[in-house]
């Protein structure tokens, strides 16, 4: 059964998406609320709650088969504060890294090591953050090689990210695994603009990773939409008016071509600042009706907070996006403990990692990886 560290654990996110095959060794977070939430679900036992700056190699028992981490996206997103891995938030990169080198000096190294963050790791510091990251990586024995994949290819959501997988040198890698150069979906234009910026040395580490294109998906937004929620309530029509007044004609347009659809349509909605025509900042509603939703959000203020219209000929009811359906729009199973509290449930969702998408890693990449390793190892011996 192969092992794994889960950093930035959040509510587990990628230990559901990793499966009963694998064994937690060691979880961390910082954060007691999620904390409470892993506990809930995962118990406990190999939880630890802490600052990972805190953290020593004392503390990470054995060696694991895959470290994971998602480590914080505030200071690498597009609408963060742009201080990327100087920041304290994102930051936090590098005493998860200095504990991943200490490991390595008791030869105790992680044999597969995989980093999720949002894509603007890609581009933060006009590339110099992700080349940052790959010289790390490269400087500690790894190969590696990095994909964006969109979790809009297995759940209603629209939510790219980006994924760094790298391999101790000292393992095989099954050769389909491995493309000959760039390929789409996977690698985008800023990826590759990111592997231009590294050095020879680091170049020389690298991999193209090769995926097989995922089953299509069958679950559309509609279908994750609750009619009697928990943790919300339907809005007054006073409330959705207010909410309609603010859309722009386009988007006003929209909601009459569904009115006339004669059928129940579900929208996602978000509000935005946007600038108008005089050049004065006003929030605005903007709703999608392509049975997707957007990118979940940590709710910081109210309009990081999705909602959703749901019409049905001249009816429109309006509420904010359930705890639960925010969850299944990660893909966690309705069996999971969320915790009571809208805010700390959304947030949990909103910070976490798409599980079918670890799911498919595991499948793809992760597990013929350690199959390979492990062949290795029983025919060496």
């Amino acid at each position: 059964m192969p092992t794994f560290y889960e950093f930035f654990a959040g509510g587990g996110m990628a230990r559901a998406g990793l499966g009963r095959k694998w064994r937690c060794l060691f979880a961390n977070d910082f954060d007691p609320k999620k904390a409470a939430a892993y506990a809930a679900n995962w118990s406990a036992e190999k939880l630890h709650i802490g600052d990972v700056r805190k953290l020593t190699v004392a503390d990470l028992p054995s060696q694991a088969d895959l470290a994971w981490a998602s480590f914080p996206c505030q200071d690498l997103s597009l609408a963060g504060s742009g201080a990327g891995l100087n920041g304290h938030r994102s930051g936090a990169f590098w005493p998860f890294w200095d504990l991943m080198r200490q490991l390595a000096e008791e030869g105790r190294s992680p044999r597969i090591v995989a980093l999720e963050n949002v894509c603007g790791a890609l581009t933060s510091h006009g590339g110099k953050d992700f080349a940052t990251i790959g010289a790390a990586l490269a400087e500690s024995g790894y190969r590696f090689g990095a994909v964006v994949i969109d979790a809009v290819e297995f759940l209603p959501q629209s939510r790219p990210r980006l994924f760094i997988i790298g391999v101790a040198a000292d393992n095989v890698i099954p050769i389909n695994l491995i493309g000959s150069g760039p390929a789409l979906p996977w690698h985008t234009s800023s990826l590759v603009n990111g592997f231009g910026e590294f050095s020879a040395r680091v170049k020389e580490r690298w991999i193209w990773w090769r995926l097989p294109q995922p089953p299509n998906r069958r679950q559309n937004f509609s279908d994750i939409i609750e009619d009697e929620p928990e943790g919300v309530e339907w809005r007054t029509l006073k409330e959705t008016n207010r909410l309609l007044a603010m859309m722009s004609a386009v988007n006003i347009a929209k909601v009459n071509a569904a009115k006339k659809i004669g059928r129940r349509v579900v929208g996602a909605v978000y509000k935005r600042t946007r600038v108008d025509k005089s050049g004065i900042k006003a929030q605005r509603a903007e709703v999608r009706f392509d049975e997707v939703a957007g990118c979940l959000r940590t709710p910081v203020g109210g309009s990081s907070r999705q909602s959703i219209l749901v019409i049905e000929g001249s009816q429109i009811r309006s509420r904010l996006l359930s705890p639960r359906e925010a969850a299944r729009l990660m893909g966690l199973p309705d069996n999971y403990v969320l915790p009571a509290n809208y805010n700390e449930a959304y947030h949990l969702a909103g910070d976490g990692v798409a599980v079918p998408i670890v799911r498919y890693l595991a499948c793809t990449i992760l597990e013929p990886v350690i199959a390979a390793m492990d062949t290795m190892s029983m025919e060496a011996a």
